[in-house]
């Protein structure tokens, strides 16, 4: 289902939870509402399902109006992040639920819970109480339950908010497969920008209220329209006057630089000697996949990403530091700032101490 949200606001007292807020959603999509706490993310989400009313603008599914409609007559399936299981309904009369309130035949409704337990992967537990699921079991009869009277649009709140990180990670994967099959149209909140990154089809970064940024998660990445944005979505460092460093001339606006931009090691690690700075190792933090190294560089800290195969940095050594690009931003535009001396050969500086 399409759907259009036009000018809408809400306040709860002095603090404003959606400040005019426009958006379209096509048929479909699978879109992450993403920003930190307190944005105004489940409060659109809401007012979307029909939980709250908005104090202006209108809200439109399929060019229909529906303002004034109760959650049950906009077709909303809504999945909390407590997961909201009735704890004396075992799997089966919890998935259930929603058809015999829509008054559907025994019959009907054994035939759409057993679909949905197998769509759902709960085939064979139909017969236990909530207390004797796990976290991801009991997400997914959340999940069968909001879809079994067949909404036209499926509402998530943190989904997988209480669910362990690698439980989390392989209901993601499951989401994101399941509603491609279903095809209902769907939106999710999260603050977490890996969730949204790996399952949504499209973010609206929000912020006080505001979508700040709109767009499918590699271009929101590549072209972050914002400082906030940039700092939001991955690892970053906000910088001031870019000046001091090597390849880099002086230009108005926030300067902000990623961990991929910066490639860092001894000599024979660096692709462009003599377009490095020199670093001081200020801390290492093992991320799993790589380690993380907090640098110093003339007298600003800087984070960078270093590869397992390569030998470990300790705290204290120094290191040749090439930084490749910046993104930067002010009033004018925004976008990415290359290095200049990659191009242009100068002498390199002296790295006085070795890698350890």
């Amino acid at each position: 289902m399409q759907i259009e949200v036009r000018s809408l606001r809400k306040s709860f007292g002095g603090f404003q939870a959606a400040r005019d807020v426009s958006f379209e959603i096509e048929k479909g999509q699978l879109i992450g509402f993403l920003g930190p706490s307190g944005g105004g993310k489940t409060t659109m989400l809401r007012m979307l399902a029909g939980l709250e009313q908005p104090d202006e603008g209108d809200i439109y599914f399929e060019g229909l109006r529906v303002n004034d409609l109760t959650p049950q007559q906009r077709h909303i399936g809504f999945v909390f992040q407590n997961y909201a299981l009735f704890k004396h309904m075992n799997v089966f009369e919890n998935i259930a639920f929603g058809l015999r309130v829509q008054k559907c035949t025994k019959k009907e409704i054994t035939m759409r819970v057993q679909e949905l337990l197998e769509l759902t992967g709960l085939s064979g537990l139909e017969k236990r109480l909530p207390h004797q699921l796990s976290g991801g079991q009991k997400q997914r009869v959340a999940f069968a339950r909001a879809l079994a009277p067949q909404p036209r649009v499926l509402l998530l709140d943190e989904p997988f908010a209480a669910i362990d990180a690698k439980v989390r990670k392989e209901l993601r994967s499951w989401l994101k497969e399941t509603i491609e099959r279903v095809g209902i149209t769907t939106i999710f909140v999260t603050h977490d920008q890996e969730e949204a990154i790996e399952v949504a089809d499209e973010i609206m970064i929000i912020n006080h209220g505001s979508i700040v940024q709109k767009g499918s998660p590699y271009e929101i990445y590549k072209n972050p329209l914002t400082p906030f944005v940039a700092e939001f979505i991955g690892d970053s460092t906000v910088l001031g006057d870019i000046s001091y460093l090597r390849g880099f001339e002086h230009v108005e606006g926030d300067a902000i630089i990623r961990p991929e931009f910066v490639e860092i090691g001894n000599e024979d690690e660096i692709s462009c000697l003599h377009a490095a700075e020199l670093g001081i190792v200020r801390n290492v933090c093992f991320r799993g996949t790589s380690w993380q190294i907090e640098l110093e560089v003339r007298s600003h800290v800087l984070v960078a990403y270093r590869s397992l195969e390569k030998e470990m940095l300790e705290p204290g050594c120094e290191v040749y530091v090439l930084i490749h690009r910046v993104y930067v931003f002010n009033e004018v535009k925004s976008g990415a700032v290359e290095n200049t001396c990659k191009h242009v050969k100068v002498k390199p500086p002296v790295l006085i101490s070795n890698i350890r």
